[in-house]
């Protein structure tokens, strides 16, 4: 399979028919210039050992080693191709919450972007492992099925934003049991023997339902929980954003400014239910290294699965013939030599 890793640049190929018009014009001009200079045969004798075949041929060298550059700038890719691997790991569903209270900037940035920094980290450092993510705040969405893909992880990771999720509020006890879902519930058995974790982030305020009780339900699949509670205890205001702006704070119905603040205990007790650890993050670290080391202790079993081979670039073969044509054409001189003349291919050689 043929693609091209930087398909903005195939506008630059117009820039070939472009500078080919711009040499015979050159050309044209260059025998006007002549005609008015006098008589053409004396121009050629002055002329001397100059070759318009060769200088023909110094273009034509050039123009192709400038279209192997811009190849190698679009870079053609082959390959993704299915290949059988084996591979080691466990499955991880991270449940992030997008609530509003996650834009507080207690945690610099702010509670959510640290979050997404962390779990960037996490992905470089997966190996074998399998991952999905869940959001949350009234409602909670699969943001990216269980998947080895860690390329299209990071992109999905990369579009969260705290208005993604149309309902306001956190249902933790959803995204739970979502998450739990989506670790079990699937058609192909391969996976079912693997070790099975989710990750909760979040601030631990929960105003919809019944947290624990989804921990303990999501424990009795064999499901560990490890929370991560970001954001601190004496709290931060809730920042209103506006086209990715701060605009204000957020104030209640008498108009005091909301404050948010991280409910531990909630934490503590879903990861106590379920078997995990809770962390509080800080701004220098989320702890996600200490739970993906609690991770790697549980069990893991070796399967075999399918998956895309990563593409082969090749920009570097064109960027060489680029390179070696634009070598050849230094030596290209524009004199006539014997050879050339004998073979007269690319116009008259007693023209300069």
């Amino acid at each position: 399979m043929l693609d091209f890793a930087h398909k903005q640049f195939f506008y630059a190929l117009l820039l070939l028919p472009a500078l080919v018009a711009i040499y015979f014009f050159s050309l044209y001009l260059r025998k006007k210039a002549i005609e008015r200079f006098g008589e053409t045969d004396l121009f050629k004798r002055l002329a001397g050992d100059s070759s318009l075949a060769k200088k023909n041929l110094k273009f034509i060298l050039a123009l192709i080693a400038f279209g192997f550059l811009l190849i190698a700038l679009i870079d053609p890719e082959t390959g993704s191709n299915l290949e059988n691997i084996n591979t080691t790991g466990s499955d991880i569903v991270i449940a992030m919450d997008v609530s509003n209270s996650m834009n507080a900037q207690d945690i610099v940035p702010s509670r959510l972007e640290r979050a997404k920094e962390a779990i960037e980290q996490l992905i470089d450092k997966l190996q074998g492992d399998r991952i999905g993510i869940v959001i949350f705040a009234g409602q909670s969405l699969v943001q990216l099925p269980i998947t080895t893909d860690y390329n299209a992880a990071k992109m999905f990771l990369s579009e969260i934003k705290s208005d993604l999720v149309p309902v306001q509020g956190t249902a933790i006890g959803e995204a739970l049991a979502r998450s739990a879902t989506l670790l079990t519930d699937e058609g192909d058995s391969t996976f079912s023997k693997r070790s099975k974790s989710i990750i909760l982030i979040t601030d631990g305020e929960n105003f919809e339902d019944d947290a624990v009780a989804a921990a303990r339900e999501a424990a009795s699949r064999g499901i560990v929980i490890h929370t991560i509670g970001i954001g601190s205890a004496n709290g931060s205001p809730i920042p209103v954003m506006a086209n990715g702006k701060m605009t204000g704070y957020k104030k209640d119905k008498d108009g005091n400014t909301v404050v948010t603040k991280l409910n531990m205990d909630l934490l503590q007790q879903i990861a106590m239910n379920a078997g995990g650890i809770c962390i509080q993050a800080t701004s220098s670290d989320v702890g996600l290294n200490r739970v993906t080391d609690q991770i790697s202790k549980m069990k893991k079993s070796k399967v075999a699965i399918k998956r895309y081979r990563d593409y082969n670039e090749h920009f570097l073969s064109f960027a060489f013939v680029a390179l070696l044509l634009l070598v050849i054409d230094t030596f290209v001189t524009e004199k006539k030599t014997k050879w050339y003349q004998q073979l007269n291919l690319f116009g008259k050689t007693n023209e300069k």
